[in-house]
Formats: C-alpha cells, structure tokens, sequence
C-alpha cells in the first residue's frame, strides 16, 4: 500500500560518505575514519570482567537490581560533579540517543497544547528528528560567536508553544560550553522544561565539568551517558536526573513502553561510575589527539582551536569551501570527516573531525601531513 503522504525516513546524516571513504582508501595504509564519534579505545578490564558474568541477563530487571545502579548514579553525581540528587529524581534509558528520539512523543502526551521543541541551531541531529518523529516543530535556537545558546533570541510565541528546550554542553559539534544557570533560568521564567545533554561532561578543557544541576533541580533534567567516558557506546546506558515530577512521569511512561536497561547493562554501569581511574586515562587520550590534529591541520594551512569541551574539532574552512576542505582531508590525509552542515544552516562552511582514532592511526595522519611540506 501507497502511503506516500506520510512520513519518510530521511537519509541517517552520514550514510552519503562512500566515495569520500574510498578516496581515503586509496593511500597506502588506507582511510582513518574521524567522522563519527564511535569509541575504538579498549573496555576498562574491571568493567570487560563484570560483562562476563551471565547471571543478570537471565531475569527481567529487578526493583533491587535499579535500586544498586541508582545509589551508583547518586554516588558519582556527588562525588564527579559536587551535585545532591535523591533515587526519586533518576531515571535510567537504553543509550540516552533512545531518550532523545522519544522525548518529545512523551512530552506531548503530557501537554497536547504544546507542540514544540527547541535545540541548538547546530547540534546533533536527533534533538530535531525527535520532534519529527512525534509530529511537532523542531525550532532551532540561536547560538553566539562561541557556539553557546541564545535563548535570548527565542521568540516569544514559540517559547508558549515550547514542550521543551535542549541544551547540549560541551557541544556536539562545536564544544561550546553554554551559560546553563541562564539556561536554566530561561525554562523557569518561561514554563518551558529545559534537557541538558551533558555526554561530553569528562572531556571539559576549559575550566570544571559542569552541570545544568548546579542550578537547582525544579524544571530541569540533565541527561548522562557512559557511552563516551567509559567507551561503552554499544553497552547502551544512559540516565537521566533533576525535577523529580518530570523524572516521575517518564519512568513510570517509559515502564509501560518496556523501556527498562538490561541487568548486564546496569551492573557493567555500577562499575563503570564507581571508578574514575579509566576516564581519566581517557581525558588525557582524548586531549592528546585534539592536540595532534590541530597541529596537522596547521601543516595544512588550516586553523584550529582546542574547543572548550568534547572530542571534536570544529574547523572553519578556508573561504568556507567546507566541500573542499573535507575532499583534500581524504587525498592528502586520508582522513574522514564530516561536512558541517548535517548539524544545521549554521554549519555550512565547517568540517567536523573526532578524535576517535587509536594514537598508531593518527601517527600514521601526522606522518602523512608531515610529508606534504
């Protein structure tokens, strides 16, 4: 059956790179892949021991079960980001991707006289697609010359209309570290709930780690992963925590949904915040490599700059020729990145590049780079 008038999956935003990857191919040693922010660096041995244990996958996840990985998650807010939050104000989500996409449709249930969601006009693509998915407008925000979120620039009537407003800091893809207590004080005065992705939250350069819970609980949620600090992105374990009626009414939504963490999952999790030993060794690898590129991307004429949080680098192509920037990235490099404008009109004119080779790979980049000049 035709039903064409419905809605169409777009195109995931980095299926288009094929021959931008076979370009890269062709160098001796072939392509280093820096377009997607997948983990390659090893799973923590105390977590890979934990993992192989059979037993949790064997019964439906347990009140004693979330009752262990929400003491975890209290324990590492406090102890990592100096934040008091009580088990009645977490919420645990299969990868916080599946919390993102799902938001809104929920929201809206909540409140069918609010149909909209705002996100920053460069940010990952999900926050928008999730609006779509749930039938409602994705509005993007405003950002300032170091990629932080305006909300000054919200318009009234669609901050009346608003189910909710996301912040991402450190940004995907820019790095930008945003004013989250203006932030937060924005949702208040404006009844809008505020998300604050905080994935990035280990790889801050630029001052602490922050959160959007320093600035009080009520009309806020921050939302936390272990996929990029403990290189478990395919582990799929995220949480979530602040206003404890908002966090109330997802988990008790998301229950009925059968939207439950696997029990491998939660206890691999309890280990994995219970130990701050590997995401420092993690930091380092991370900074390290952004370091790196910069500097190769300076052997090719282009500037860069240590952003002030994640593992990306948000680079301005030479008279915005984005297209070409990221073509002589393969045939110089045989590097793989990603056209800045998949995370909005803004983004036109930039390429992003993750960190995310092993240090042999991104050897391998540098020595290329040092044989251009």
């Amino acid at each position: 059956m035709n039903r064409s008038s419905g809605f169409v999956p777009p195109p995931m935003p980095f299926d288009g790179q094929s021959a931008l990857r076979q370009q890269a191919e062709l160098l001796p040693g072939g392509a280093v892949d820096l377009s997607i922010g997948t983990p390659v660096d090893p799973v923590p041995d105390l977590i890979a021991a934990v993992l192989a244990d059979p037993d949790p996958a064997r019964p439906y996840p347990t009140l004693t079960g979330r009752r262990i990985i929400e003491n975890a998650i209290v324990s590492w807010l406090d102890s990592r980001l100096n934040v008091s939050v009580t088990p009645a104000e977490i919420g645990t989500c299969i990868g916080t991707k599946e919390l993102v996409a799902g938001l809104p449709h929920l929201l809206k249930l909540r409140d069918p006289s609010r149909d909209t969601i705002l996100y920053p006009e460069v940010a990952y693509p999900s926050y928008a697609m999730g609006a779509a998915l749930a039938g409602c407008r994705a509005v993007p925000v405003a950002m300032d010359d170091q990629w932080r979120l305006d909300v000054s620039s919200i318009d009234p009537q669609d901050a009346q209309r608003a189910l909710a407003l996301w912040v991402n800091t450190p940004g995907n893809p820019a790095g930008g570290l945003d004013d989250l207590e203006e932030v937060a004080e924005w949702g208040r005065s404006n009844e809008v709930p505020v998300f604050s992705d905080e994935c990035y939250v280990e790889f801050t350069w630029d001052g602490p780690a922050r959160s959007i819970l320093h600035y009080g609980h009520q009309g806020v949620v921050a939302v936390h992963s272990l996929s990029k600090r403990s290189n478990l992105a395919g582990l799929r374990f995220g949480f979530y925590a602040g206003d404890q009626d908002l966090v109330s009414y997802l988990r008790e939504t998301r229950r009925h949904q059968g939207l439950m963490v696997p029990g491998p999952a939660q206890a691999a999790a309890v280990v994995a915040l219970g130990d701050q030993d590997h995401v420092a060794v993690q930091h380092q690898r991370y900074l390290n490599r952004l370091n790196l590129l910069i500097e190769v991307l300076g052997q090719m004429g282009v500037e860069a700059c240590l952003p002030g949080g994640s593992f990306y680098l948000w680079v301005a192509a030479p008279q915005g020729d984005a297209a070409g920037l990221i073509n002589r990235l393969a045939q110089e490099l045989g590097v793989v990145a990603t056209l800045g404008e998949i995370y909005g009109e803004r983004g036109a004119g930039y390429v992003r590049l993750a960190a995310v080779a092993t240090d042999e790979r991104l050897a391998l980049v540098a020595q290329r780079a040092s044989a251009l000049s």
